[in-house]
């Protein structure tokens, strides 16, 4: 975990920069493709699926290790042919988990939070799951485990592959001529995020796009069916916390409310969006028929509020990095509560980022808490040491935070909903 911690001090400027200049390319081109709201939701989902690989919080079934050990046939000398082979291997498994998390439904849960984004740019490709609690992927690593891939090969190549997936993730960049034939493009992503008819769980090939053309996924951007992006049944929240668990909350009401014990038993197995008839009758889900005629969620805010959120985001941002370089120095189980604390912090201000009036109560709850945790050690987990009396600026904060967010409830909010009950 330490490990993992260490390498995200280089991965996140790398990808905070070339954010940045997505951007900038977008504002040369006149393109819009950065909406303030849906780039703060990417990126706060970012920070809590950091924080909880960070913490270890996700439970390996089989690990790979003892697979290898276990069932390999053969033993093959470290050559660079074997990364290579390691790379192949991972790509055709992380196509089938890929698949798998698209056709069944409980698995949907744990990758709807990726395509919730109704926008298309890089901050999407940060929208990486927090409720993936057991990790699967190990079972479509069996093909590598028997040729005998060692496991640290594994653990080499695995973060490569991953950052390898965040580049296409983008629409400034269209189709790439013969590479379109070999590796995942941009072209080929967006109509995997996209909830077009013609392309629904297409394109699921994470590096090469062989794996698609060879099991009949494969779809080509078509030049007359713009791509559309999110969800079918659109989650209408800024909220990443909310997100990861939406389709999970929904598969347990359905499965709560059918008459049926043979429903209430498959619709965690059945294919994405299954529910039972019953449920469906009388609990019906909106769905987006017609993805042209659909409007994106885009809460009115003012730019004060957009502001403070960013400014929000701007601390849980350096508290997440003062974490990743003193984890030893803090220590378990403190560790965990100033992880989990952080992620209270970003479920708080995207509840007032969604203007919800009951976000003033969570804020305040939420300061109360980092105060409380300051009050307690007398510090913020060592702070001072580094910056004397820094826990008490912090403490300062929270308070404020408190008294800011309660200010734009009772106006800002308030205000808005008596215009909004006086015109209608």
């Amino acid at each position: 975990m330490e490990q993992y911690a260490a390498i995200l001090n280089y991965a996140i400027p790398f990808f905070m920069s070339l954010l940045v200049i997505e951007r900038l390319v977008a504002w040369k081109m006149g393109a819009r493709v950065i909406n303030s709201m849906d780039t703060l939701s990417s990126l706060s989902s970012g920070i809590t699926n950091v924080i909880k690989d960070v913490l270890g919080l996700t439970f390996v079934i089989v690990s790979y290790n003892w697979l290898v050990s276990h069932i390999a046939l053969f033993g093959i000398e470290t050559t660079w042919l074997l990364y290579v082979l390691a790379f192949i291997g991972l790509d055709f498994a992380g196509y089938w988990n890929h698949r798998l998390s698209h056709q069944v439904n409980y698995f949907w849960n744990v990758h709807i939070i990726h395509h919730s984004s109704e926008e298309f740019n890089l901050a999407c490709a940060l929208r990486q799951s927090i409720s993936n609690i057991f990790s699967t992927l190990t079972f479509f690593l069996i093909p590598t485990a028997l040729i005998g891939v060692p496991a640290e090969v594994i653990a080499v190549v695995a973060p490569l592959h991953l950052f390898a997936q965040y580049w296409y993730h983008t629409r400034l960049i269209g189709k790439m001529g013969f590479l379109e034939k070999i590796i995942v493009t941009p072209s080929h992503h967006r109509v995997h995020h996209a909830i077009n008819e013609e392309y629904l769980d297409k394109n699921m090939s994470q590096i090469f796009i062989i794996w698609d053309k060879l099991f009949g996924t494969f779809q080509e951007e078509l030049e007359d069916v713009p791509p559309v992006y999110g969800v079918k049944r659109a989650v209408r929240t800024w909220n990443p916390i909310i997100i990861n668990f939406m389709h999970l909350w929904l598969l347990i009401k359905d499965a709560w409310r059918t008459r049926s014990w043979k429903d209430k038993l498959r619709i965690w197995i059945m294919p994405t969006g299954w529910r039972p008839a019953d449920v469906v009758e009388k609990y019906p889900v909106k769905v987006i028929d017609e993805v042209y005629e659909y409007k994106k969620y885009g809460p009115s805010s003012s730019r004060w509020l957009h502001l403070w959120s960013w400014t929000q985001f701007l601390m849980v941002f350096l508290l997440m990095m003062y974490l990743f370089n003193n984890f030893s120095n803090i220590g378990f189980p403190g560790v965990l509560i100033y992880g989990l604390f952080l992620v209270f912090c970003i479920f708080s201000y995207s509840m007032l980022m969604d203007r919800n009036p009951y976000s003033a109560y969570v804020e305040i709850l939420k300061s109360a808490t980092g105060v409380f945790l300051i009050w307690q050690q007398g510090d913020w987990f060592h702070l001072n040491d580094i910056l004397p009396e820094g826990a008490y600026w912090l403490g300062a904060f929270f308070i404020l935070s408190a008294l800011v967010t309660t200010g734009f409830v009772a106006f800002e909010l308030k205000s808005a909903s008596q215009k909004t009950l006086f015109q209608g």
